[in-house]
């Protein structure tokens, strides 16, 4: 794309004080500081539209599968077939575009603490969300999603937790309580996703989100997905009750997506269910080292906060 030179910069995210990602060439479409962060929607010729948010890159046109798909597919294909689901964070609308593939799922709860990271996803992102953010079978819920969880009588067959980094106004979301909160509105079976942070640079702060939700769910199962956008290889993981995606073999996962009929996939099959949930032996060492589970009372100070990393400056030429 041949934008005009003073249109273009380069955009970094800071991952620890040793590593960071940028992209070049990235043109600002629009900004808005909400009275929770500072989003942007930049245009780059790699990964098209794409959202940042306090300066951590979140989803992009072309990659947002790598991320989406995982998220909802992986638990929702374990699960015998989710009625309703609930998405915590998730405002740019891909999860809930992911859930709607699912031939059962009779409404979707979005509980988006921030309406203004909805309004720019459904202005400059309609190729990642697709109409969802629209669908009849949506329900916004605007706020805290702490506070409507805790308050719900509803009860949901799969629950995405798809927020920001642990720090600044999701930071409670990744505690043992707020874990027991949804798994008291979840259903009989019902499954939980989330993402854990990277083995490759913020591995203490994955090792208490894992140790946490180890201290609420019987079954916890981290799995793992390179993410264009973020750089780095990235962990999700799945808690439930019961339900265990570990128990089903590849020719038992494509049976399930055949007869659910469920298409446009671009990177869940039953090959990459397993493969997802293969861990590397580095991996395995990392989560088998002691950790304490995190509490709403705990300082945090060893959660990755990107505002207490220095800038990167980074020069076009």
């Amino acid at each position: 794309m041949n934008w005009p030179a003073s249109q273009v910069r380069a955009v970094a995210e800071r991952l620890n004080e040793h590593f960071g990602f940028y992209l070049t060439h990235c043109r600002l479409l629009a900004e808005s500081r909400s009275p929770w962060q500072h989003i942007e929607i930049f245009e780059h010729p790699l990964f098209g539209r794409l959202m940042r948010i306090d300066e951590c890159f979140m989803t992009s046109e072309r990659d947002e599968f790598f991320y989406h798909e995982p998220m909802v597919h992986l638990p929702a294909t374990a699960h015998p077939g989710v009625r309703c689901a609930l998405i915590v964070g998730g405002g740019d609308g891909g999860a809930a575009e992911e859930l709607f593939k699912l031939p059962d799922i009779e409404h979707v709860t979005l509980c988006e603490l921030d309406e203004e990271v909805i309004r720019m996803a459904r202005q400059w992102l309609p190729s990642i969300h697709r109409g969802a953010l629209d669908d009849p079978r949506l329900r916004i819920q605007a706020g805290d999603a702490r506070s409507f969880i805790l308050s719900t009588a509803e009860r949901f067959d799969q629950i995405v937790l798809d927020l920001t980094d642990p720090f600044g106004p999701a930071i409670e979301l990744y505690t043992v309580e707020f874990y027991q909160a949804c798994q008291r509105i979840l259903n009989p079976g019902g499954v939980l996703s989330l993402h854990l942070g990277s083995p490759i640079h913020l591995q203490e702060s994955m090792r208490r989100i894992h140790a946490s939700l180890r201290a609420v769910f019987s079954v916890v199962r981290p799995y793992f997905q390179y993410v264009p956008l973020y750089g780095t290889l990235w962990c999700m993981a799945m808690a439930s009750d019961t339900t265990d995606p570990a128990a089903l073999a590849p020719q038992e996962v494509d049976m399930r997506l055949r007869h659910r009929d469920i298409r446009d996939l671009q990177l869940y099959n039953g090959q990459t269910h397993q493969a997802l949930l293969a861990q590397p032996n580095f991996v395995r060492e990392l989560l088998s080292q002691s950790a304490a589970p995190l509490h709403r009372d705990d300082v945090l100070g060893d959660i990755h906060d990107p505002a207490q990393l220095p800038r990167i400056t980074i020069s076009e030429s």
